[in-house]
């Protein structure tokens, strides 16, 4: 094996102080593997911290990119959940096993990869071998890289959170990584599911499986989907947008409704009218990803199902600098860099 690779590096916040520089490949430790990368999935909220760093207590020259997929090549001491060859794919939030997220009242955790932990667009690294699990082997790894993220928290949110079964009306307000996935999982649970995006997008959301497809920039879209419904509402709501548009999620939920606050487009502050969000007995569930367990279980789901994660665009691996710009545009699904070392 080379003794060197190549890894992106800041040593400063701001898009600007990115660099693709060559260091040493790591050796891993006790009960630690080393993984050769193949793809690693972009996220929206990896340009967040690569720009402005979201308060984050980030170490320079530090590694963005939290999703990887990829194969282990070695390891450590002690190691006994995987052997050298095994397809593996990361955990967004490592110290998150199983169960209820880590934290407490006054310090809820966000120790994720690519933000607290340093991120994975590097061509090999190092990590504690439960900070991965075994890889779909129904997926290629440009796709298997997009579920440590927007997979799972689609997944966490209708699946482990909101109990989404046949019959309910899912309603998805994006035609983004996290909201296709939604898409695609409440299908495969026998749900009626509502897109509402650009008009552009709607006959590949159809394509996936919509059963409806609302042009979000009609004055008139929540009436679309009170008729579409019959005035019954959604049962779940998938809210990756956030801010006001919280409200629009609690005005469209149906009785005993439940609303997965995933994403902050429109910004951290969320509000509602309180009356509906009262009378209707609305469910709001706060969504952070979810645990190595769950990603475990939709690695299964995925296998069984046979979904087929909705990649937008691939780039290589020295042009991060413009996969980060397609983030900006809007994709239909998901932005991965693929790692040819």
């Amino acid at each position: 094996m080379k003794r060197q690779m190549r890894r992106w590096e800041t040593d400063a916040i701001g898009r600007e102080n990115l660099e693709l520089r060559n260091v040493d490949i790591p050796a891993p430790g006790p009960r630690q593997v080393l993984v050769k990368v193949e793809a690693v999935a972009l996220n929206y909220r990896d340009k967040m911290v690569i720009e402005s760093g979201r308060g984050l207590p980030l170490k320079f020259p530090f590694t963005p990119g939290s999703d990887l997929a990829g194969k282990v090549v070695g390891h450590g001491d002690a190691v006994t959940l995987f052997n050298k060859g095994d397809r593996v794919i990361s955990t967004f939030t490592p110290d998150w096993k199983d169960g209820l997220r880590p934290g407490d009242a006054r310090n809820p955790a966000y120790r994720t990869l690519g933000g607290y932990y340093p991120g994975v667009l590097s061509e090999y690294v190092v990590m504690p071998e439960d900070w991965l699990v075994t890889a779909p082997v129904t997926l290629e790894p440009a796709q298997a890289a997009t579920l440590p993220c927007a997979g799972l928290t689609a997944w966490f949110a209708l699946v482990e959170r909101a109990g989404v079964k046949a019959g309910d009306t899912v309603l998805i307000p994006s035609t983004g990584g996290v909201a296709l996935f939604g898409l695609q999982i409440a299908k495969a649970h026998g749900a009626q599911v509502i897109v509402s995006g650009r008009a552009s997008n709607a006959a590949r959301a159809k394509a996936l499986g919509a059963d409806y497809y609302v042009d979000r920039n009609r004055e008139d879209w929540m009436e679309v989907i009170y008729r579409i419904t019959d005035n019954h509402g959604a049962d779940h709501v998938l809210e990756v947008i956030g801010g006001e548009h919280l409200g629009k999620s609690v005005q469209l939920a149906a009785v005993g409704g439940h609303i997965c606050q995933i994403g902050a487009l429109n910004g951290f502050d969320i509000s509602s009218p309180a009356m509906p969000l009262m009378l209707k007995d609305v469910t709001i569930h706060g969504i952070g990803t979810g645990s190595r367990q769950a990603l475990t279980r939709l690695v299964r789901a995925v296998d069984q199902t046979g979904i087929k994660p909705v990649i937008d665009s691939v780039y290589a691996f020295s042009d991060l600098p413009n996969a980060l710009d397609h983030l900006d545009r809007g994709p239909f699904g998901k932005v991965v860099i693929e790692i040819n070392s």
